[in-house]
């Protein structure tokens, strides 16, 4: 079995913004993409043009449709997922083989893949559903918040952050020290209240949620937003007249 590091230098993880992403999947799709082409083994798919296709992902998207306690419009959520990097990280403890590990000097957890035999004990002890077992290659995967990115420095700084983050279009997914206070990840999660996912497992994830704001006076009391009326211009005004006309 393998030991968690009593305290890490860093606690590198993502911040999410709920109220933000949109669920477009491009965070989903360039995560494919780099831990295919770089770190590792593969990212294998089966059948992936048939009629079943399955394959291996490190990152999913899920959309919820919640609707207010206290009555309201419902509102559809878009809950980005991956490896939360826990402090206190059952995946790595139950590893027979020592394959999964927490790094002492920034937090992030990762699996030796050539000790890795595919027994699955780390998939069952996470309750995040974060691992996956690579059909093809046999081994288990996970987010390593692109570790062959951040510190890669044949690459331009700003491509120095995890994938997603990086092609996120609209700014949802945060990268920093959650270790340090005065962080910009630290102080956008006191601003905005960032919660963690499931405390009650007692994991202690780095990651962090910023929830969703409360909508506007005019969204939450149900008043309708009329829209103004205008003079159609140039082609639009010929295209009234034309109908008018028939």
């Amino acid at each position: 079995m393998t030991t968690l590091p009593a305290k890490t230098e860093k606690k590198l993880g993502l911040v999410i913004d709920l109220d933000t992403c949109v669920g477009c999947h491009a965070c989903v799709i360039n995560c494919k993409e780099w831990n295919t082409s770089n770190y590792g083994a593969p990212l294998s798919d089966v059948d992936a043009y048939g009629p079943e296709p399955e394959g291996t992902f490190l990152n999913r998207v899920h959309a919820f449709e919640v609707t207010p306690e206290d009555g309201g419009c419902a509102q559809t959520v878009h809950f980005p997922k991956s490896c939360l990097h826990c402090e206190d990280a059952p995946c790595v403890t139950v590893c027979p083989t020592g394959a999964s590990y927490k790094r002492t000097e920034d937090g992030i957890v990762l699996v030796n893949e050539n000790d890795c035999m595919g027994c699955g004990l780390c998939a069952w002890a996470c309750p995040y559903g974060a691992r996956e077992l690579d059909q093809l290659a046999g081994v288990m995967k996970k987010c390593t918040l692109c570790i062959d990115r951040i510190y890669n420095e044949n690459l331009p700084e700003e491509d120095r952050v995890p994938a997603c983050v990086r092609t996120c279009p609209a700014g949802a997914r945060h990268f920093g020290d959650l270790g340090d206070p005065d962080s910009e990840v630290s102080k956008l999660v006191a601003e905005r209240g960032g919660i963690d996912l499931m405390p009650e497992q007692g994991t202690r994830p780095v990651n962090k949620y910023l929830p969703p704001r409360p909508r506007d006076s005019a969204a939450a009391s149900g008043a309708r937003l009329e829209p103004v009326a205008e003079e159609p211009k140039g082609f639009l005004a010929w295209l009234d007249k034309a109908l008018e006309a028939i």
